[in-house]
């Protein structure tokens, strides 16, 4: 854990990020701004980025851009009071809080914040709910989610947004949180949809590859193949799938983990083609079971089958994908959904954390949105 360099301190407690902003808001900052600007409405959150927002920090996250960190949102009306929050702020924190910098300095390249209590910046960004909102989503969901919205917003995002910490709400952001709380059904098909048809596309090549001697093609594949399960599995448990770096470990929370966590792994480290592909027959069952439970289409057999004439085990995947998307009412939706998320058609990090890029990936495979979307 840092010391007053940035350094490992082994006499400082771990506490988790969002505990930590927690008692940062309420031990410290709500005092400042309650005695410097009495009256004040605001709402404070963790809803930016990192680790802590989804439970996963450990002490090695606590090297950048980790410590009492949080963001004050004020009402639009109050927009030109936030030079006095700053400043309110600024001066009166201390230069450390239960042993970690209030404070951080750029570092390298990438500006990344190193906790520094003579840093030039503090851990509390201050600006306008609307701001914020049209900042880190693009949209206000207060007047209402499209599809489009859904369908362009990384599940990263929509994780950190819905799974961080709200400490005080005097502007109604829990009920913002709660309009994205989860996709509406005809979304949700869709997205399920598109990873099924994904899976469909590939999962006879782990068989092809494997026939003619590429088992490292053929593990790249099936490596590919898990990680598409796993993601059916926490969006079939209602959870937003992070990004790479905490897939597994998201995975790993979910009820169904204990038993089909091992044939993934088993999937993953088989040597052979045959051994990995009745690994992958083993999971594609189960994740098609966990389909037909949730009731968003007709049930389809989930048995696994052969490829054509070709001595390869599916599931024909490509069968849910269909039931889905059949399932889906909206018209609306079925004009923007055949392709599924964002990160469905594309995995690129820079993309998925960035929302411009990723509504302007998808803006141009819908081509000119619906008359109905914004």
């Amino acid at each position: 854990m840092p010391g007053a360099a940035g350094g490992e301190d082994t006499s400082v407690a771990f506490v988790g990020g969002l505990e930590l902003s927690r008692r940062f808001h309420a031990e410290l900052v709500a005092p400042i701004l309650a005695a410097a600007l009495p009256g004040l409405r605001y709402s404070a959150a963790r809803l930016d980025f990192g680790s802590d927002l989804l439970g996963f920090d450990t002490p090695r996250s606590t090297d950048h851009d980790w410590g009492p960190r949080l963001q004050i949102f004020l009402d639009p009306a109050d927009a030109e009071r936030v030079p006095a929050v700053l400043a309110a702020i600024g001066a009166r924190l201390p230069a450390a809080f239960l042993g970690y910098p209030t404070r951080f300095a750029a570092h390298g390249a990438l500006a990344v914040g190193v906790p520094d209590p003579v840093g030039e910046r503090h851990g509390v960004s201050v600006l306008p709910l609307d701001s914020w909102l049209a900042g880190r989503l693009g949209f206000d969901p207060r007047a209402g989610v499209t599809p489009a919205d859904w369908l362009g917003l990384p599940t990263q995002r929509l994780a950190e947004v819905t799974g961080g910490g709200l400490f005080q709400d005097d502007l109604g952001v829990a009920a913002i949180r709660e309009r994205l709380r989860w996709y509406p059904d005809d979304v949700w098909r869709c997205v399920l949809a598109a990873l099924w048809h994904r899976i469909g596309d590939e999962e006879h090549f782990v068989g092809r590859a494997g026939e003619v001697g590429d088992e490292v093609g053929s593990a790249v594949i099936a490596a590919r193949l898990v990680r598409d399960l796993m993601r059916l599995c926490l969006l079939l448990g209602r959870r937003y799938p992070p990004y790479a770096k905490w897939l597994g470990s998201a995975f790993g929370r979910l009820p169904v983990a204990a038993t089909l966590g091992p044939v993934l792994t088993r999937a993953v480290t088989a040597a052979a083609w045959r051994e990995r592909e009745a690994h992958l027959c083993r999971a594609y069952e189960a994740v098609a079971r966990l389909t037909n439970t949730a009731g968003l289409a007709r049930p389809l057999d989930p048995t696994v089958r052969g490829f054509h004439d070709r001595p390869f085990q599916v599931l024909d995947a490509a069968r849910f994908a269909g039931a889905l998307r059949a399932a889906v009412a909206d018209p609306a939706v079925r004009a923007l959904g055949a392709g599924g998320a964002i990160d469905a058609v594309t995995d690129n990090s820079g993309v998925l954390t960035d929302f411009r890029q990723s509504r302007a990936i998808m803006d141009g495979l819908w081509g000119t949105p619906p008359p109905n979307d914004r």
